[in-house]
């Protein structure tokens, strides 16, 4: 089947790409930051960290909210956040408490763009496969992110750090006049009379109790929550990881470091949706346990490189951020399809709330792992930091393959 966007799809993809841009700010400077606040590789790793913590703070009440209100709103909500957050790092934040507090603010923006967009488009696409709607939509991830490290990068070569969030603010207020201006409010409001938010309501743990049973759908979300702890803490360690690369092969690289992490998370997008579309090919479930195995393969294999030619550093880098992407549409889109209608909602709320809480661990993980293990001065310590975030795929591949994940979803759709 073709994949036909509708009206609203190119919108909400620009939309999402200008909310994303304040992603990897942080992890262009951290270098520059950990200099100038002495901060350890932990504290590094824990200041990436509260950017998800945020998110996972924010995230069960904006699902919540969607089910009763139009997405739009929340997704105005959250824009605004996130330009707060950007804002306050760049004029307010001076050490690593005050910048765990605002990088915070700046994930909860981010739980109120990102999966209330995705709600925008499943409200109003009536028609075609929504499940490529969702692997572009999804996809788009690495487009947002890609460019947040590209202009984070030019910004800091021209301006300093502190230019660096100030300006990337006028992404995510971007993605909020796009809502405000260009995508309509839905015809009937959901919820008629005044919204009652209730504690079981942000944390539906009865429901989720039900969508953990669905061993389908709960090895989706543990999927996910995998998958998501290698790719937040490879993006956000990136940038570090080729200015070491640069220091011990004494060659100078094609490119500078953010142009470098910006230009490898480009072909996170193809990778996306062209594994979506093999996934319905030759099954969702084995398509991700492929993946995860062939992704931490490379993560290491990244890691063993340093001190050799850019170009195999390059290569490999491309490599693994194709085979971590490979998997992200098909993991997003088989909760969606799996997930019972009546707690559909449910499902995707804790989908996101694991993922991201696997957000929060990678980049707190990959920094504990440095200090321990020598320092980021130190070869065999960023080969112990990668094997500590791509080995939970791994496990994640053992334990699903032995319980039967593939087997049985095969079983279930014939």
């Amino acid at each position: 089947m073709r994949f036909k966007p509708t009206g609203y799809t190119p919108l909400m993809l620009m939309a999402q790409t200008c909310a994303l841009l304040g992603f990897a700010c942080y992890a262009v400077v951290l270098t520059t930051l950990q200099d100038e606040w002495q901060l350890s590789n932990l504290q590094s790793g824990l200041i990436a960290s509260a950017f998800f913590f945020g998110y996972m703070l924010m995230v069960p009440l904006a699902t919540a909210l969607t089910d009763r209100v139009d997405a739009k709103k929340v997704y105005l909500v959250g824009g605004l956040s996130a330009t707060c957050g950007l804002l306050g790092m760049s004029l307010f934040a001076y050490n690593f408490w005050s910048a765990l507090i605002f990088m915070a603010l700046n994930g909860a923006g981010l739980a109120g763009t990102y999966m209330p967009g995705l709600k925008i488009l499943s409200d109003r696409i009536k028609t075609g496969e929504l499940t490529r709607h969702i692997a572009f939509y999804t996809a788009f991830f690495g487009i947002g992110t890609g460019f947040s490290y590209l202009c984070s990068g030019w910004i800091l070569n021209a301006l300093g750090w502190r230019y660096v969030f100030g300006l990337i603010a006028l992404g995510p207020f971007t993605a909020f006049l796009i809502m405000l201006l260009f995508i309509p409010a839905l015809a009937h409001e959901k919820w008629q009379g005044p919204i009652q938010i209730r504690l079981h309501d942000i944390f539906p743990v009865d429901k989720w109790r039900l969508v953990l049973q669905d061993k389908t759908a709960s090895g989706f979300i543990f999927g996910y929550t995998a998958h998501s702890i290698e790719l937040f803490a490879s993006r956000s360690w990136i940038v570090a990881f080729f200015g070491f690369c640069a220091i011990v092969s004494g060659e100078p690289f094609l490119l500078t470091a953010t142009t470098l992490a910006g230009v490898i998370n480009f072909f996170g997008v193809p990778s996306s949706i062209l594994g979506n579309e093999i996934a319905l090919r030759m099954g969702r479930q084995n398509w991700i346990c492929f993946v995860m195995a062939m992704s931490a393969l490379f993560g290491v294999a990244l890691a063993l490189s340093t001190g050799q030619s850019w170009w195999i550093i390059v290569a490999l880098a491309v490599g693994h951020t194709i085979f971590i992407m490979a998997d992200s549409a098909t993991l997003t889109a088989g909760l969606v399809v799996s997930a019972q209608e009546n707690i559909k909602g449910a499902a995707m709320g804790l989908h996101s709330l694991m993922g991201f809480g696997g957000g929060l661990l990678g980049p707190a993980i990959f920094g504990f792992v440095l200090d321990v293990t020598g320092s980021r001065a130190s070869q065999i310590s960023w080969v112990w930091a990668y094997a500590a975030v791509v080995i939970w795929g791994i496990l994640f591949v053992i334990y699903e393959r032995r319980s039967g994940w593939a087997s049985k979803a095969l079983a279930r759709n014939q």
